[in-house]
């Protein structure tokens, strides 16, 4: 599965594979790999991302058009 919107919004924020690889803690070609679809993202490492980039996990794997996470459905006691 190729990850248009990990591509699309490394680019809107202007930054490098190598910077994402930085911020993840791993090597530039691993995260190319990600982005590309040819080697399986590690749940961790999306969370991450959608918290970098204020995305739900949902947007990044394009099950959602919405960009924002949906509200949560269970409130916290």
């Amino acid at each position: 599965m190729y990850f248009r919107r990990l591509e699309d919004l490394r680019n809107d924020y202007d930054l490098t594979q190598q910077d994402i690889a930085d911020y993840l803690g791993c090597m530039r070609e691993v995260y190319r790999r990600y982005e590309k679809g040819t080697r399986t993202i590690p749940i961790d490492f999306l969370i991450k991302l959608a918290d970098l980039y204020g995305v739900s996990v949902d947007y990044l794997l394009e099950h959602t058009p919405k960009k924002n996470p949906a509200p949560r459905l269970l409130k916290k006691p």
